[in-house]
């Protein structure tokens, strides 16, 4: 298992995670539903495209929707926006999908709330110790990828600033549901030394780091970064990064 990946284990009080698999193609599909059920996790459905992938999640409350980001009649970005933006898929995490680590369409899929994105080219014991990781709660962040990812297309000159940039972005700043600089993203409301976690976490570090850096218990900044996501009405610390970029409290390489 990849160092980058953090692995937890599933909550002693909850069964096996449910998951919706929504690709294009049937190839895929079939091959994650059968690495998922060999580990004892439930695919409730299957999708083809984003329309079908909203309906699905809102049928069926998955724990997570493995969604592809390119697909037709509805891609992977709105049919995210939706199923977040409508609340009907309760705590429906979403962990995209797709080819290549540096896409914007990933990064606009993180920023419209997915919580974390994996290659096609998963191996068996990533793909499930990724659901397993986001049917807790927690973000699946890779920090070397979301890093880079975000510092090109959310920050650096050139990136996609304006809505059209990048398809499926909203405009920063407008309270748009789901955006990652949505309502009540006001850093501000944020301690000095919440402020400092933040920046620390887009800078890709886990916990322990933070820990390590600031002189403090692992404990101590797991309670500062739930307080900074529930201050800025943040679903995880996907968005906790894109939003330190967006907002310029974290700039390209800084």
């Amino acid at each position: 298992m990849s160092s980058e990946y953090s692995i937890f284990s599933e909550p002693q009080d909850a069964g096996p995670p449910t998951v919706v698999i929504a690709d294009d193609q049937a190839l895929v599909r079939g091959g994650f539903r059968l690495i998922l059920k060999a580990a004892g996790i439930e695919v409730l459905a299957e999708a083809a495209d984003g329309e079908q992938a909203v309906a699905a999640v809102l049928e069926h409350q998955p724990d997570v929707v493995l969604m592809d980001v390119r697909m037709p009649v509805m891609d992977g970005i709105e049919a995210t926006r939706r199923i977040l933006a409508s609340g009907g898929g309760g705590p429906t995490r979403i962990i995209i999908l797709t080819t290549f680590d540096l896409d914007e369409y990933v990064y606009a899929a993180l920023a419209a709330g997915a919580s974390g994105f994996l290659l096609k080219d998963v191996t068996p014991e990533h793909l499930v110790a990724a659901v397993r990781l986001v049917r807790t709660g927690d973000a699946l962040l890779a920090p070397s990828i979301t890093r880079r990812l975000v510092e090109r297309f959310a920050a650096s000159p050139g990136g996609p600033a304006a809505d059209e940039a990048v398809p499926g972005t909203a405009s920063r700043g407008t309270g748009k549901p789901g955006t990652a600089a949505g309502s009540g993203c006001d850093l501000s409301a944020l301690t000095p030394r919440e402020l400092e976690v933040l920046g620390l976490v887009a800078r890709g570090m886990s916990n322990a780091e933070i820990a390590a850096e600031l002189i403090l218990s692992e404990a101590t900044v797991k309670t500062h970064v739930a307080r900074i996501l529930t201050k800025l009405a943040l679903r995880d610390r996907v968005q906790a990064v894109v939003l330190a970029y967006e907002t310029g409290l974290i700039c390209p390489g800084g």
